[in-house]
Formats: C-alpha cells, sequence, structure tokens
C-alpha cells in the first residue's frame, strides 16, 4: 500500500510536467470508480438494509349475489372452439372468494428494499399458452428480468397482441401448433396491468402485469394472498382488477400496513360489492 501511495504521490507531483499523462491517470480512477458502483449496485450490495423481513396476508371476497356470466363462445360456434369457452373476467369461488384479483407493493417512485434471496427471478421465463382458443393463464405477472415464452398447441394460428402503457406493443402470431414459442420481452414496469388480446379471435383475452420486483401476487381461486420476505416497515399495497379496477379498503386505493419483522401481517377479509358489477 505504502508503495502504492508512493507511486500516486510520484504522478501528482509531475502534473505539471506531465499534463496530459495526468488528466489521463484521473480519468482513469474515475472510470474505475463508477465500475466498480456499477458492479455493486448490480449485486444489490449499495441497496440500503432493511431492521427485518415479514409477510402480509389477506382474502378478497365478493360480497353479494354472484354474477352468472354466459359463455364467451359455445362449443362449435366458431372452427377452433372443441368446448364452451367461459368467461373468466370475474372467476367466484364457491366460498365467496375472487380470483385473479393483483395484489401488489405500490411506490410512487423508485424501487422497494428487496430481500437478498428475491433479487432476482429464479424462473428466468414465465409460459402463456394458446389452449382450445383460450389464453392460459388469463392473468399472469412478469418481472423485469423474465421473458414470457407464448407457445401454442392449437391446431390453428393465433396471435399475441399486446396494449402496454410504457413498454413497446408487441403483435404477433404464432404459427400452428408451435410449442416452441416467441419469447417476448418487457423491460419497464408497468403502472397497470395491460391486456393481451388474439386479433384472428376477439374473444381470447388475458392480462399480464409487468413489474419490476419480487411484491406482487394474484389471489388464489379462494380469494386468498400472501407475499412474503416484506421489509419490516410501513408499505403501501394496491389491489386491482379487470373488472373492478381497484380495489378499495376503507374508501382507499392506497393500502398502508405495518409489516412485522419475522411476523405476517394480516389484512383480513376485503369486500368487493356486487353493485360494483357493470
Amino acid at each position: 500500500m505504502a508503495r502504492l501511495f508512493k507511486q500516486e504521490t510520484q504522478i501528482v507531483s509531475r502534473e505539471h510536467v506531465f499534463p496530459d499523462l495526468y488528466e489521463r491517470y484521473v480519468s482513469m480512477k474515475k472510470v474505475i470508480a463508477v465500475l466498480v458502483i456499477v458492479v455493486l449496485l448490480s449485486e444489490g450490495k449499495l441497496f440500503a438494509q432493511s431492521d427485518g423481513w415479514g409477510s402480509v396476508s389477506g382474502r378478497i371476497v365478493f360480497d353479494g349475489v354472484i354474477p352468472v356470466l354466459p359463455n364467451l363462445v359455445e362449443k362449435g360456434a366458431a372452427g377452433c372452439v372443441v368446448k364452451a369457452i367461459p368467461n373468466e373476467r370475474i372467476i367466484v369461488g364457491k366460498n365467496g372468494g375472487l380470483k385473479n384479483c393483483f395484489v401488489y407493493l405500490y411506490l410512487r417512485r423508485g424501487k422497494p428494499l428487496i430481500h437478498p434471496d428475491l433479487m432476482k427471478s429464479t424462473q428466468e421465463k414465465v409460459e402463456l399458452e394458446a389452449k382450445d382458443c383460450r389464453f392460459v393463464p388469463h392473468s399472469l405477472i412478469v418481472r423485469t428480468d423474465q421473458t414470457i415464452n407464448f407457445f401454442s398447441n392449437d391446431i390453428f394460428e393465433h396471435s399475441i397482441h399486446t396494449f402496454p402503457f410504457r413498454n413497446d406493443g408487441v403483435n404477433r402470431v404464432v404459427p400452428v401448433q408451435n410449442q416452441r414459442g416467441i419469447d417476448l420481452e418487457f423491460p419497464v414496469a408497468e403502472p397497470l396491468p395491460m391486456s393481451i388480446v388474439c386479433d384472428l379471435h376477439p374473444w381470447m383475452s388475458a392480462n399480464l402485469f409487468v413489474v419490476d420486483h419480487p411484491y406482487a401476487v394474484l389471489t388464489d381461486k379462494n380469494g386468498n394472498f400472501t407475499i412474503e420476505k416484506l421489509p419490516a416497515k410501513t408499505v403501501t399495497f394496491r389491489i386491482w382488477h379487470e373488472v373492478y379496477g381497484y380495489i378499495k379498503l376503507n374508501g382507499k386505493r392506497d393500502i398502508k400496513i405495518d409489516i412485522p419483522d419475522g411476523k405476517t401481517a394480516k389484512l383480513g377479509i376485503i369486500k368487493v360489492p356486487a353493485k360494483l358489477t357493470p
């Protein structure tokens, strides 16, 4: 270390004798410093540390008479429809749970503290299939470090047409029984889920939410959700559904909750009034 310091001192002391050499030396030090910061950021080593990590859970239920939606297309109504295609925009379980609600951590700007285990997605690709003239799954979440593989086993062509807010739109055709599919990238987080349609079969639709953090989930068939490894602090969540839009708690779309270290915060039951059904 002393030797390096001595060499640096000699160079600095000669800045007037070798001005070009000295300027190049200083510029190189700045470049190296920037590269070090970039590497540390990529590894998550410069992120602020949380005092602990906890979870949140809750349940979203339909409050009122459950709507019975007619099938979108009946069997045989179109050449590719081998069986009736249900309307999946509202799926309510036997116990009243509302499926496919997007529950996600919300920040007006910036990124949240992320648990070290969740810095990068463990799954590189998320699958979206055209099956029996439907998108499967109907709703999905993808992180910006993941790709979507859209494929088809159907004997008819399908297209995928996206309507993002911030990413570039996609409008591509997948050939018949293309099991390899096409890979789609969405490098920018979206403020809300985007709509996906097939231009060749107008009843086909799905919802895709692109996020840049791991704290977003979909409610299951019973309306339940759990998000784990959250920073132990006050955080804000939002809940969105393709029919009901923002689902509010106590009249507010921004749901604030304190996450306890090593424990699970309970949001309880959140009701969606039947009268909101269009």
